[in-house]
C-alpha cells in the first residue's frame, strides 16, 4: 500500500505511476529526467506539488494513490520470442464511411460505394479494413451514437448491403474488423427509452444516474451531466448530450454487450476497434473531480475513469464470453493510457486486449490538439524509440499518424506544399519498417492535408461547434474559430479524392461537409498514372514490407539516437537486415554512414548523395 510518505521513486515503479507522471510532465513540457535523478526521485510523494510548483494539489496527490493502490500487478520483465498473429503481418485501412465514396448520389457515402472501391484497397495491399460505425444512429456524432445495435444506419444501406461487402471484403482474402461503441449509447437507443419511462424495470439500471450531479465536465464542453425530468434525476454522458453512459456495474448490460458482440461475429466479422474502452468502468461512488487535474488536462473527473478498478475484469470477461471463441481480434482506442498501462492491457499472458492505440505521440509536449503550431518529427522519434525498446515482445504496438479524430499529419509537420510529396513519403518509411501493425486513415496515402475551412458554418463536428461556442463566451469569435480550426477534427473527415472532377468523383452532388479545390491536384487517379506518386509509394513499402518478414517480428535496433534531425535504425534476425535512413528536417545534412547494401526505396526518384536531402527517407538491404 502506498502512501504520501512514500518515495517518488516507488510511485515511478508502478505502472499507474510512471504513465501518469509522464503525462503531467508532458503537459507541462518537462523532461522525465526531472523526476529520475535522485535529488528528485528520493523526494516524498507529498512534496510533489510543491516541485511541480502548484501546477497539482494534496487532492491530485490523494487521487494518484487510489489508482496506484488500485493496480497492484506490474508487467512482466524479459523478453520472450514474438508469438505470431495474422493482426501483426497485417496492413489495416480505416475508412470513415461518410466520406470514403457515394454510390447513389445524395452526398453522403455508403456501404455500396466502399464495395466499389474494394480493388483500390487490395491494389494498394490492405490486408484488413476497419469501418468507422455504420450501426443505426441519429447522427449527433456521426454515428458514435448508437440507437440500434444490430442494424445499418439508412444513409449507408441496408443489412443486406452489409453482408455483402463482407462477402466481398473476404474474397479478397481481406478482413473486416468493425468499430465497437460500449461505453456509450444514444440517448434514442430503446434501453434509454425503457429506462427513463420504466425506471423499476431492469433497464432502470442500464445507465448512470444521480440524484445531484458531480463536477465531471463532458469532452464536448459542459457538464457531463444531464437533468432527466422523467426521472427527476441526471444522467451522465462524458461525450455529447445524446451519447449516455452506460452502467457496466450491472451485469445484465455486461450480458447485452457480449450477445451483441456474438451476433456480429456470427456473421464474420473478424474482430473490432474498441471506442474509449478504457472508460466502461467508473470509480465508485463517481467522486468529485481534482480540479488541478481538470485544469492540466482539461477534463474534470478524468482520473475516475480513464482506468478504472473493474477495467481488466470487465477486458477479460469481453475476450472470454465474445472473442476468444470466434479468434476474434481486438484493438482498443485508449485516451489517456500510456505505454506501462497499455502492457497490462495487451500483454498476450493476460487474455485482455490485443493491441492499443496510445496517442501520446501525436501532441508535442506542452501542446494540445487545438494548439496552432508546427509539430517536430524528433518528438516522434524520441516516442517510438522509446515504445519500441521497452514495450516488450508480449504486446504489439500500433503504428499510425492519423484517423477520424485528428487533423492531417503533413499539415501539422510543415504545410509548405513543396515538402508535401516527400513528407509524405517519410511517414510511410516510418509507419512501415518498424516493429508494429500499420493502421492506415483514407486519404493519408495520398497525402492528402487539411482543409481550408473559411468560417464555423462549413464545419459539422459536434465537438469543434461546442468548443467554439464555449470559446465565444471568453473571446472574438474570428479568434474562436481559429482555436478551432487548428484541431477540429473535420479535417480528416472531407471527401476522399478519387477524381479531379467535380465532388472529387466522392458523388455526383454536392458532399455533406465542404471541401476545397486540393483534390484537382491531389487525387487517386492522377496519382495511379505518376509512378513518383505518394500513393505509389505507398503500394510500394507495402509490397517490401511483405517481402521482407524482418519487418514484422526482427529486432529493431536504433542508431544516431542523439542526433538532433537524423532518424536511423537497424531490422535484423537471423535471415537478413535492413537498415532504415530518416532525414527528419527541411535541411540538407550529412549522412550518418555511406552504405554497403542496396537501396530498395527511397522518398526521392534518382542516385544517392553524400547528403540527405530535406525530409530523405530510404531503405537499405544489408544483407
Amino acid at each position: 500500500m502506498l502512501t504520501k510518505d512514500n518515495r517518488i521513486k516507488d510511485v515511478y515503479a508502478n505502472p499507474i505511476g510512471r504513465d501518469i507522471i509522464d503525462r503531467i510532465l508532458l503537459q507541462m513540457n518537462i523532461s522525465n529526467k526531472a523526476v529520475t535523478n535522485p535529488l528528485v526521485s528520493n523526494l516524498k510523494l507529498k512534496a510533489l506539488p510543491k516541485f511541480l510548483k502548484g501546477k497539482v494539489d494534496d487532492g491530485f496527490v490523494d487521487s494518484l494513490l487510489t489508482l496506484l493502490n488500485t493496480e497492484r500487478e506490474t508487467p512482466r520483465v524479459g523478453e520472450e520470442p514474438i508469438n505470431a498473429a495474422w493482426w501483426k503481418e497485417a496492413v489495416f485501412y480505416q475508412i470513415y464511411p461518410r466520406s470514403f465514396k457515394d454510390s447513389n448520389g445524395d452526398g453522403i457515402g455508403d456501404l455500396q460505394g466502399i464495395i466499389s472501391k474494394l480493388d483500390y484497397l487490395d491494389m494498394l495491399g490492405i490486408d484488413a479494413i476497419w469501418l468507422s460505425p455504420i450501426y443505426d444512429s441519429p447522427n449527433d456524432d456521426n454515428g458514435y451514437d448508437i440507437r440500434d445495435y444490430r442494424k445499418i444506419m439508412d444513409e449507408f444501406g441496408t443489412m443486406e448491403d452489409f453482408d455483402e461487402l463482407l462477402k466481398e471484403i473476404h474474397n479478397r482474402d481481406m478482413r473486416l474488423i468493425m468499430d465497437l461503441v460500449v461505453n456509450h449509447t444514444s440517448d434514442e437507443h430503446e434501453w434509454y427509452a425503457k429506462a427513463i419511462n420504466e425506471p423499476d424495470s431492469k433497464y432502470g439500471n442500464y445507465y448512470i444516474f444521480r440524484d445531484q450531479p458531480n463536477n465531471w465536465t463532458s469532452f464536448f464542453s459542459g457538464s457531463a451531466w444531464n437533468y432527466v425530468e422523467e426521472r427527476d434525476q441526471y444522467a451522465l454522458h462524458l461525450f455529447s448530450k445524446k451519447q449516455m453512459d452506460l452502467n457496466w456495474e450491472n451485469e445484465e448490460v455486461r450480458d447485452e454487450i457480449h450477445d451483441m458482440i456474438r451476433w456480429w461475429l456470427e456473421k464474420g466479422v473478424d474482430g473490432f476497434r474498441m471506442d474509449v474502452i478504457n472508460y466502461i468502468s467508473k470509480g465508485e461512488g463517481l467522486p468529485e473531480g481534482n480540479e488541478s487535474i481538470g485544469k492540466l488536462i482539461g477534463y474534470q473527473g478524468i482520473e475516475h475513469y480513464f482506468y478504472g478498478p473493474r477495467l481488466h475484469e470487465y477486458l477479460r470477461e469481453i475476450k472470454e464470453k465474445a472473442f476468444a471463441p470466434y479468434n476474434a481480434f481486438s484493438v482498443g482506442e485508449t485516451p489517456g493510457v500510456g505505454m506501462e498501462m497499455s502492457k497490462l492491457l495487451t500483454a498476450d499472458y493476460r487474455g485482455e486486449l490485443d493491441m492499443v492505440f496510445s496517442f501520446d505521440h501525436l501532441e508535442t509536449p506542452g501542446h494540445t490538439r487545438f494548439d496552432d503550431y508546427l509539430y517536430d518529427l524528433n518528438y516522434l522519434k524520441e516516442y517510438l524509440i522509446n515504445w519500441m525498446e521497452n514495450y516488450g515482445n508480449h504486446c504489439q504496438p500500433s503504428l499510425f499518424y492519423e484517423n477520424h479524430d485528428n487533423p492531417r499529419m503533413i499539415s501539422k509537420i510543415n504545410p509548405d506544399p513543396q515538402y508535401r510529396d516527400v513528407l509524405g513519403k517519410l511517414l510511410a518509411v516510418i509507419q512501415l519498417t518498424l516493429r508494429g501493425t500499420p493502421f492506415i486513415y483514407q486519404g493519408q496515402e495520398l497525402g492528402m492535408i487539411n482543409q481550408n475551412f473559411k468560417s464555423i458554418d462549413d464545419l459539422r463536428d459536434v465537438e469543434s461547434l461546442n468548443l467554439y461556442e464555449e470559446l465565444c463566451k471568453t473571446m472574438d469569435s474570428e479568434t474562436a474559430f481559429k482555436k478551432v480550426l487548428a484541431g477540429s477534427r473535420d479535417h480528416a473527415r472531407t471527401p476522399m479524392q478519387w477524381k479531379g472532377q467535380e465532388y472529387a468523383g466522392f458523388s455526383t452532388d454536392t458532399p455533406w461537409i465542404m471541401m476545397d479545390d486540393d483534390y484537382k491536384k491531389c487525387n487517386v487517379e492522377s496519382q495511379l498514372e505518376d509512378s513518383n506518386s505518394i500513393l505509389h509509394f505507398y503500394k510500394d513499402m507495402i509490397a517490401l514490407r511483405k517481402e521482407h518478414p524482418v519487418i514484422y517480428y526482427g529486432d529493431v535496433i536504433f542508431t544516431d539516437k542523439k542526433t538532433v534531425d537524423l532518424f536511423t535504425y537497424y531490422r535484423r534476425n537471423n535471415e537478413e537486415m535492413l537498415y532504415i535512413e530518416i532525414n527528419l528536417s527541411p535541411l540538407n545534412m550529412k549522412r550518418a554512414k555511406l552504405h554497403e547494401g542496396t537501396r530498395l526505396l527511397c522518398n526521392y526518384a534518382g542516385g544517392t548523395y553524400s547528403f540527405l536531402r530535406p525530409y530523405e527517407a530510404s531503405i537499405w538491404k544489408i544483407k
